[in-house]
Formats: C-alpha cells, structure tokens, sequence
C-alpha cells in the first residue's frame, strides 16, 4: 500500500483550481482513436472516503485486455487534500489516483476512470485531468448522466445515444451506452488520447456479464474492502 503525498503546488482554494483547468484543458489529445479494444492491459482506478476519518482511498487493478484476467493490484492511502467542490472533484481525488498508479509495476495501458471526463461542464473531468498529467489514456465511465442530457438508447446491449449539454447548443459531451439487455446504461465520455468510438468499445469489452466494467466494479470492491480493515 502506498501513502498519498500531495503535489507540491496543489491547488487549494476553488479560484486556484479553475485555473489548473483552464490552462490544463487546451492540452487534451482528442484526435488519437487509442488502444484497440482486447488489447495490452486496462487498468481501473476509483476513490473511496471515510469522511469520519478524513482518510482517501484509492485502487488501480490492471486487467489483460483480452481475458479480463487480474494482472496486479494496488492501493493508497492519505488525507483527503481539497474540499468538496462540484466540478472540481478531481483536485479531491487526483492525488489518491496518482500515487496508486505509480505504485504499480505493470503498464496501466488504457486508465478507465470512475467518472468524467469532456462529460463536464468545463469539459474536463477527472478522466481528462489524469490523463494530461500523466500523459496515458483514459475515458471516464459513470453510473448517472451528470447534468447532462440523452435519450434512451435501445434495449439491447450495445445500444447508444449520445450525452449532450442542452445548455451548450447540444453539444454531444459523451454517450450513453447499454451494456446488458433492459438494463440502465452507463454515461461514457473521452478522457485523453482516445476516441469516443474506440472508448464505448472498451466498455463493452469489459462488461460481458454486469452493467459496469470489471474495471470498475474490481478498484471499486477493493477500496471498499481497504477502507473495511482500516476501520477494523
């Protein structure tokens, strides 16, 4: 397990924030179409709180693309380093998920993140952030549409429609993608250095029997048990 340390020169206030976004944004790769579905590894990342504790944890599990298989696992551990802000979660999370990733020793490949990534309203998620500050790809899979707005695809699985912000014109911000027949879709979005096509096809890959991704549903079950023994 590693111990979160926070970045020198992290933000801490919101008007600092707003501006990492603001001058980190422009550095979004949108135009590489990224890893080819069953291919290299995938890594999961997610953030788990005991807010009595004031205590983050992260996980990052690294899959084989092809298999699903588990290749490594890691976690972190710190305090939580910038208050709950909306649309600045990632300045809460980001430094949980950089010190796990760097504790790992297999290559992450593509990162799907718990989350956002252009699906925000300053079109730079936690997915986007991770992925201009470490330079890997990755595409944010969430489990509710945000603020944003879409029409049910169809029921079968691999079904979509595109997420789109009526507040801007409608524009199209990600998509939303049915991963199993008649059940609720999950809320896809680009992160950095990957294509909103090639992304929805890793999702698919990575959910052949639940709703969410291995990806997610594995860092997600290991934070939570993390933060089970830590309370025991």
């Amino acid at each position: 397990m590693t111990t979160v340390r926070i970045p020198a020169g992290w933000p801490t206030t919101e008007a600092q924030a707003r501006a990492v976004q603001d001058e980190l944004r422009t550095r979004v790769e949108l135009r590489e179409p990224g890893p080819a579905p069953g291919t290299g590894t995938v890594t999961g990342v997610d953030v788990a709180y005991d807010d009595e504790r004031d205590v983050v944890v992260a996980a990052a599990v690294v899959l084989d693309g092809a298999s699903l298989e588990v290749v490594e696992e890691a976690t972190a551990v710190g305090r939580v380093s910038f208050p709950y802000v909306p649309g600045l979660l990632a300045f809460r999370e980001l430094p949980a998920v950089l010190a796990v990733l760097e504790g790992l020793t297999a290559a992450p490949g593509l990162v799907v993140c718990d989350g956002y990534g252009r699906a925000h309203p300053r079109r730079f998620g936690l997915a986007s952030h991770l992925g201009v500050l470490t330079g890997l790809p990755t595409i944010g899979v969430a489990k509710n549409p945000f603020t944003f707005t879409y029409a049910e695809p169809g029921t079968r699985r691999g079904s979509t429609s595109p997420l789109v912000d009526v507040a801007a014109g409608g524009e199209e911000v990600g998509c939303a993608v049915r991963t199993r027949d008649g059940v609720k879709p999950v809320f896809v979005s680009v992160g950095h250095r990957v294509a909103l096509e090639t992304a929805v096809a890793h999702v698919l890959q990575l959910a052949p029997r639940y709703r969410l991704p291995e990806s997610t549903r594995l860092a997600d079950a290991l934070c939570r048990r993390v933060l089970r023994e830590a309370e025991a």
